[in-house]
């Protein structure tokens, strides 16, 4: 989906302050970053030449959505973890990004296994590479970054549990979060759920991708059951009224991401994205980017589909906005700051 820099909102929108919650590293990577590793380390990829490997990473124009061969793009990227200073680099660059989107708080969420499966990293080291990494970026770029630990739904109990173990111990370094993530039609969420209830008992706060191509029931399972405070997508929850409902009186965010949405399959267009309706049912709704290096996106871009194609309007946006800063892993006195500071902030624009 192509974003119109000539609408008269482009200008505004780009200078919009931004909060994003929903931004995975491992699908944030600079193409232009992911060739010069290839030939620096000669990786055993299926091309060197930046064109012929760009469809193995990026979703291409004419490409059928497909959430199986998105979720397959990841395996790629997994590909490029080489060394300790090159996942700094790419977290770095991930960051840099994001602030010269505007972005002034960003949670930012990696799958340490992904990291570390390619040169047999320690998930420990790893946590701690990016967690640096992210430290030194965000004081770099003014922009204020935290951190998410993310379980695949395709990984064993025992590696569930020791990812949940190192977030918790990662707490004073900025890990805010844990997250469920992957193949939500294929592996069920609830064989993790003692391991996230767990985890919030010590301090993590709890988000869960679900109904994204799963059905509504799995946002309700993961509210319900697993205790999130967010769910990543939730798509489908439009499907059952008294579920919306239920978001909006316990106050849920949810982490929506449009453009991904439409390359995964999980929507057929956008005019049929509920954004607006979960708005006008007071679901405490966001808009993030998910993947940009996979989507080619920005959240700039994301805002600007959600007014050209979702009838979303200037103060609409600046709701969402306000909306991630209240569902913000932070603590609550830090939030609060956060949120003052983007009321003030949004009004004049």
């Amino acid at each position: 989906m192509i974003v119109d820099p000539a609408h008269p909102l482009w200008t505004k929108i780009s200078r919009l302050p931004k909060v994003e919650l929903h931004r995975h590293l491992e699908g944030s990577l600079r193409l232009e970053t992911l060739f010069e590793i290839a030939r620096t380390y000669d990786l055993d990829l299926p091309s060197d030449d930046p064109e012929t490997l760009r469809p193995y990473v990026q979703v291409m124009k004419g490409d059928s959505p497909d959430f199986i061969a998105y979720l397959e793009k990841f395996k790629w990227l997994r590909r490029f973890y080489v060394s300790p200073e090159l996942i700094a680099r790419i977290v770095s660059e991930c960051i840099a990004d994001a602030a010269a989107d505007n972005v002034k708080y960003l949670e930012l969420r990696f799958n340490p296994v992904a990291l570390s499966r390619l040169r047999g990293f320690a998930l420990e080291q790893v946590v701690l590479w990016v967690a640096e990494a992210a430290e030194r970026a965000q004081r770099d770029h003014n922009i204020k970054v935290r951190l998410i630990l993310q379980i695949g739904r395709d990984e064993s109990i025992a590696t569930a549990r020791r990812i949940a173990e190192i977030a918790v111990a990662a707490h004073s370094n900025g890990v805010v979060g844990l997250d469920l993530a992957g193949d939500e039609l294929a592996y069920p969420a609830t064989p993790f759920t003692e391991i996230f209830r767990w985890a919030q008992k010590k301090g993590l706060h709890i988000t869960i991708h679900a109904g994204e191509v799963g059905p509504a029931a799995n946002v309700r399972e993961a509210v319900e059951r697993i205790g999130a405070e967010r769910i990543g997508h939730g798509i489908r929850a439009v499907e059952d009224p008294a579920l919306v409902s239920l978001l909006a009186e316990q106050g849920i965010t949810l982490e929506m991401c449009p453009t991904s949405n439409l390359h995964t399959g999980a929507i057929a267009t956008l005019s049929d994205y509920p954004l607006r309706h979960y708005l006008e049912q007071d679901v405490r709704v966001t808009i993030n980017t998910d993947d940009p290096g996979i989507s080619n996106t920005s959240l700039t871009d994301e805002y600007m589909l959600a007014v050209q194609h979702m009838g979303i309007e200037l103060q609409m946006l600046h709701q969402t906005i306000l909306h991630a800063a209240a569902g913000a892993f932070l603590p609550e006195s830090e939030r609060h700051e956060l949120i003052t500071w983007f009321e003030e902030v949004l009004v004049p624009l």
